[in-house]
């Protein structure tokens, strides 16, 4: 049979093995990234450029490069090795400007910037004029410069085409095309300029430009880098100096200190306008609510650009102050407050984080998706030619204005003729620059065309994929993905064909709703009319379904109203919207009209009463609902909607729960012994409690000692190590600890609480631990077993105290017995242990039919304790087995008494009566209490002595002398008496066989006896005859007479007390429990239950305390 722990561990390395394997995998392939850029950028820095002979011998045609040109605006992944070969095999040496200036105004997207490179690359390596150019391209992006018309550039696009072109100048740089690091510094201390703080739109560009640049070019500002010790060796060949580096992170960190704080003034006017919003009385208007809204979303945008470039930074971002305010939308009510009373603090929107990022936090398109894809730079671009155009033409139209009134006024001379030709020169710069824009014009309509040609013949299967997919996508990760690919085949034609597939949602698939929901309003920021669009079919089918009134397609009805209510949550379906169709159903509250009502508070209910701007429509919508339901004979069923639909929206009122302060020594004795307490940790908790001041923390550590329900129950008996350990050097302790155990153990009994049976059961374990680590002798044991199976009975109070049909006394007798029983198993404690098991096994069959886990644990008792006991299957058998018990009682009495008696005149430690019995042998001679002796082994410790005033110590000194002279000398004057004489014992090693009351044989008028002699070191016994009428002889025979009418007048006592006893108790163990607990329970029963404890304070002097140590 295996192991458990080995196959467990064979299974955790088998799970460790895939992350160990993929994480070795990464490495490699980040270290085959580097070493391709090293080798690139040593190729880069020292290029083998061709002459221009081999040059000479390629394809150098206009034709040929100007459609390579053309290639290279449209760089990509996929036609990067096509381009390549492309590239090798024709003379650009002539075009190397439009080549750079194609490659400045591709398009990158981030999975293209590694193709450009290796194309910058090659060009690189044959011209030596190409980089120059490329980089002058590339900064033009940046610094555009008096010429550039920013009207007539789309902000969105130039954002994206800034974070690609920097993106692009990194990976150069890294890779030795761009040698100078100066560039950078420009380029960052322009996006930090502090005239952008001025422009909102400029500021959100610029954040997302340096948290680019922070995250890609960490080792500019000497940040630490991932995998530090792998790109080691590719950032040594950098030649960026210290000094760049310190410019670059004080712009950068100077320009963060200045957006935190705008964000700080931006926040505070956001406080300022909600509490002024807060004072009005009556509804806010169209203007404040707009006003309001667009600060708190500028607001918003602003703190997550602040905190992105804050982590790429590795900062905390800036920490705003709690904001209590809240602005209302429609109604005054809300936000005023009663003078007198508390102010309401507004409940949160959702109930989670998950769930406010899962409906707030929708994916940006424009960042992942061309605007060209999205539809909204088509029409843009298309308008700029005619832009350019009209303005070229009013320029011509000009001049040839001021060319004519020129003419007219000046007469023809010699002067004129020079300004007659620069003007015909201009017009030809002019007609020039126009036929340019138009041909660039056209090259991009017919690159449009082209790739919508392309991107339609690939629609059709697209979309029908992504469809099919559709209604697989049950994660925020597969839908957000969806969404973006859809936009890449996004036409007028494939939005509706998606609208209708959203809108055809199973009606049985309520969890797709909303993950269809958030791809819709994922949509709406780019493409208004697929949210509109699927709302005005929600709206027909929910008005077509509530007016049909009939009780068929409830599955639709609902399906219907949710999807409604998940775009309602989205803030895609406006509240007014939700409202009707509520009102519609309350209407008419009957049957389908009740379930779909109540399904669609449960969708969006809780949100709309939790929205400020709806909150009092919502709440008197809510009562409506419930008046109806009072006032209207529900079925029970739509009862429990109705109440169910109702809390959901508005749960109901309940004061929150206070915890409990303790003192900071309170919290950490909690969390020594609840949580770092272990088989490890043992010793270190015992020290660290050894430390704390005993005197104030003495109660409080023993109330949580007997809270050992709240631990772990596998470390009980931590805690009763903890005691032992303790009670070293503090006794008072370890007592204290053991009373209150037993008397919970005794208050559980008087309670018999359901909710207190956990408890009941650690205090069981606890109690046997404690008796493992010798805090509690087995009379106390044995006493808690007998209270157990008595307590109660024969009272009012028994059927209360312990039903007929409650079998959990059981289960405590089963605990304790399992956890210390094992030292039951010699001498009286072994007879003790067989005498209850017999009376136990009395209580489970007055118990009837037991259940089946209580009757597996008592056999488990039963075969770990006593595998060979008889297990009585009726009450008769077991009550002939108490009756022969009970029989020779008197003979165990008195066997006890006498094992007591010897104990105490021989001053050793009976603390368990477990010494063996008295049949046959004395106290300490045979083999098994030579055994016993070795297991048991006793440590003596001196307590430590109170501390002694000199002066009385010195008096007491000269008393105790005088004393003992006075002594001595009246001894002086005493005759000494002739010593009796006396019959001794023989040893036991020399007996040779004989018992010791063999010692004497008379053999006619002499007696034969035996003398001890020593030869050497040996001891031996030599027989001898003596007279009878020996006077030692005499004196022993009398000596012997006496102690046996001794000892049958002690037995004729304790029978006659016994039968007494027997006689008051009405029959005795006949009818009940009489003879529970033996002789010896009795007696501790009438004595007290710390027998043991007066034992070992009789049985010893003052001051000295016995620990053992058992073994199993």
């Amino acid at each position: 049979m295996e192991n458990p722990e080995d196959e467990g561990r064979a299974t955790g390395e088998h799970h460790s093995k895939p992350d160990d394997e993929e994480t070795i995998a990464r490495l490699e392939e980040i270290k085959r990234n580097i070493d391709s850029k090293i080798n690139l950028r040593q190729i880069n820095l020292e290029p083998e450029r061709p002459d221009s002979v081999f040059l000479r011998t390629l394809d150098s045609s206009i034709k040929r490069n100007t459609a390579v040109i053309k290639k290279l605006k449209q760089i990509n992944d996929d036609q990067k090795d096509g381009l390549i070969d492309e590239l090798k095999s024709v003379n650009l040496s002539k075009f190397v400007t439009e080549a750079a200036a194609a490659i400045c105004d591709a398009k990158l997207r981030s999975s293209d910037i590694q193709a450009a490179v290796q194309v910058c690359s090659l060009l690189h390596q044959r011209y030596k004029d190409f980089a120059p150019s490329l980089v002058q391209g590339l900064l033009k992006v940046f610094f555009p410069g008096k010429a550039a018309e920013e009207s007539d550039v789309d902000k969105n696009l130039k954002a994206m085409k800034k974070r690609g072109t920097l993106r692009l100048l990194l990976e150069l740089y890294f890779v030795g095309i761009i040698d100078d690091a100066s560039i950078f510094t420009s380029i960052v201390k322009d996006l930090t300029s502090s005239d952008h703080l001025k422009d909102r739109d400029a500021t959100q560009t610029n954040l997302s430009l340096l948290t680019s640049f922070a995250k890609q070019g960490r080792y500019f500002l000497g940040l630490q880098q991932p995998e530090q010790e792998v790109n080691e060796k590719f950032f040594k060949g950098l030649n960026v100096t210290a000094d760049q580096r310190k410019i670059l992170r004080k712009y950068i960190f100077a320009f963060y200190d200045s957006i935190a704080e705008v964000l700080r003034s931006e926040h505070s006017m956001l406080r300022q306008m909600e509490t002024e919003n807060a004072k009005q009385f009556k509804e806010l208007n169209d203007e404040n609510a707009a006003s309001y809204e667009k600060l708190r979303k500028s607001y918003d945008s602003l703190f997550r650009s602040v905190s992105s470039l804050a982590e790429a930074l590795d900062m905390q971002p800036p920490v705003m102050p709690d904001d209590s305010h809240t602005t209302r939308v429609s109604s005054g009510t809300d936000a005023t407050t009663t003078p007198g009373k508390e102010p309401v603090v507004p409940e949160a929107i959702w109930d989670d984080d998950d769930t406010r990022t899962f409906y707030e936090s929708l994916p940006d398109l424009r960042a992942f998706v061309p605007a060209v894809f999205l539809g909204e730079a088509e029409s843009k671009v298309n308008d700029q030619p005619s832009k350019i155009s009209e303005e070229q033409t009013d320029l011509v139209v000009e001049g040839e204005s001021v060319d004519s009134q020129d003419n007219v006024q000046t007469p023809v001379d010699s002067d004129s003729l020079p300004e007659k030709k620069m003007d015909e020169k201009a017009k030809d710069l002019v007609e020039k620059d126009e036929g340019k824009i138009k041909d660039t014009d056209r090259e991009k309509v017919k690159e449009k065309e082209n790739d919508k040609d392309k991107l339609k013949g690939v629609d059709g299967t697209s979309l029908d994929g992504l469809l099919q997919r559709l209604p697989g996508c049950v994660s925020r990760d597969l839908i957000d993905q969806l969404t973006v690919e859809f936009c890449y085949v996004n036409s007028k034609a494939n939005r509706k064909k998606l609208t209708r597939a959203l809108f055809n949602v199973p009606r049985t698939s309520l969890e797709l709703l909303p993950y269809y929901s958030r791809m819709v309003a994922t949509l709406s920021t780019c493409m208004k009319d697929v949210a509109s669009a699927l709302l005005s079919m929600l709206e027909e089918e929910f008005n077509f379904l509530i007016n049909k009134k009939d009780q068929t397609n409830i599955e639709t009805k609902i399906k219907n109203i949710r999807f409604i209510g998940e775009l309602c949550k989205f803030k895609v379906a406006p509240p007014g919207l939700v409202f009707t169709c509520l009102k519609a159903c309350l209407d008419d509250f009957n049957h389908h009209n009740i379930d779909v009502a109540c399904n669609l508070l449960e969708t969006c209910g809780r949100f709309l009463y939790r929205s400020p701007e709806t909150t009092v429509r919502a709440t008197n919508m809510l009562e409506i609902l419930m008046r109806l339901k009072n006032v209207k004979n529900l079925d029970p069923r739509h009862s429990t909607l109705v109440e169910n639909a109702y809390y959901s929206c508005k749960p109901p009122e309940r004061s929150h729960r206070v915890s409990k302060v303790r003192p900071p020594l309170h919290q950490y004795i909690r969390k020594l012994l609840f949580s770092d307490l272990d088989k490890s940790s043992a010793d270190r908790v015992l020290r660290q409690l050894r430390k704390l001041p005993w005197n104030e923390c003495e109660p409080y550590l023993r109330k949580c000692f007997l809270k050992v329900h709240k631990g772990k129950y596998s470390q009980v008996h931590l805690i009763a190590l903890l005691t032992a350990g303790l009670s070293r050097y503090h006794d008072e302790f370890a007592m204290a600890v053991v009373d209150e155990v037993l008397e919970e153990i005794r208050l559980g009994l008087e309670s018999n609480d359901y909710g207190q049976q956990q408890k009941r059961i650690a205090h069981m374990r606890f109690l046997g631990e404690l008796y493992n680590y010798e805090h509690v002798d087995s009379s106390v044991i044995f006493e808690t077993l007998y209270l157990i199976l008595t307590f109660g009975y024969g009272t009012p109070e028994q059927a209360a105290l312990d039903p007929p049909e409650d079998c959990f006394r059981a289960r405590m007798i089963i605990t304790l017995l399992q956890t210390c029983g094992h030292y039951f198993g010699r001498g009286s404690s072994r007879r003790k242990l067989d005498r209850f098991l017999t009376y136990f096994q009395r209580y489970v069959l007055s118990k009837g039919s037991i259940p089946l886990d209580v009757e597996f644990d008592i056999q488990d008792l039963f075969a770990d304790l006593r595998p060979q006991m008889k297990r009585y299957s009726s009450m008769e058998e077991v009550n002939a087995a108490l009756v022969e018990l009970e029989e020779p009682s008197s003979a165990a009495i008195v066997d006890d008494g006498e094992e007591s008696e010897s104990c105490s005149e021989s001053g050793s430690v009976d603390r368990e009566g477990e010494e063996g019995s008295s049949e046959g042998s004395s106290l300490g001679s045979d083999d098994g209490d030579e055994e016993w002796e070795e297991e048991e082994r006793v440590q003596l410790r001196q307590k430590a002595a109170p501390p002694v005033d000199p002066a009385e110590e010195a008096e007491f000194d000269r008393e105790l002398k005088a004393l003992m002279q006075e002594s001595l000398e009246a001894r002086k004057l005493e005759l000494r008496a002739r010593p009796a004489l006396s019959m001794m014992m023989m040893p036991v090693n020399v007996r040779d066989g004989e018992s010791g009351e063999e010692t004497a044989d008379e053999d006619g008028g002499r007696v034969r006896v035996k003398v001890l002699v020593k030869k050497g070191h040996k001891q031996q016994a030599r027989e001898m005859y003596v007279p009878g009428d020996w006077a030692l002889l005499q004196s022993a025979k009398q000596k012997e007479a006496e102690e046996l009418e001794e000892k049958l007048s002690i037995k004729r006592r304790i029978l006659e007390y016994n039968e007494r006893e027997e006689e008051e108790a009405n029959g005795g163990p006949a009818g009940g429990w009489g003879m529970a607990g033996g002789a010896a329970g009795r007696a501790a029963a009438g004595r007290g239950g710390w027998v043991g404890q007066r034992q070992r304070q009789q049985g010893h002097p003052a001051g000295v305390v016995y620990g053992h140590s058992r073994k199993r």
